[in-house]
């Protein structure tokens, strides 16, 4: 069963910084493509970076610079390195395996969630 654990999310100041983490389970990391999704209060999913196999990465424009995605195969774990927070980066952060539907990446499996809130 394929299971991913996000953790790290709290509160923060804006200007402030956090690590998430995804503890993945239950299928072969190392070979998968992974997300970093976030959903803010009446708004759709939104997906923020992606990692490949071999730690390729890519990212939505409006995170590019402040955000790092990661991961460590050695330990089934993917990680979102978040500095220069903004007000607007308050959402739920998922992590995602992702598939590719004729060259559009989409999420398949995905975590609970956990909550970042910016605010001073």
């Amino acid at each position: 069963e394929v299971q991913l654990v996000e953790s790290g999310g709290g509160l923060v100041q804006p200007g402030g910084s956090l690590r998430l983490s995804c503890a993945a389970s239950g299928f072969a990391f190392s070979d998968k493509d992974m997300g970093w999704f976030r959903q803010a209060p009446g708004n759709g999913r939104e997906w923020i970076a992606r990692v490949s196999p071999l730690s390729t990465t890519s990212y939505l424009d409006s995170v590019k610079g402040r955000f790092t995605a990661s991961r460590d195969n050695a330990k089934n774990t993917l990680y979102l390195q978040m500095n220069s927070l903004k007000v607007e980066d308050t959402a739920m952060y998922y992590c995602a395996t992702l598939v590719s539907y004729g060259g559009v990446w989409s999420g398949l499996n995905w975590g609970q969630g956990t909550q970042v809130t910016v605010s001073s």
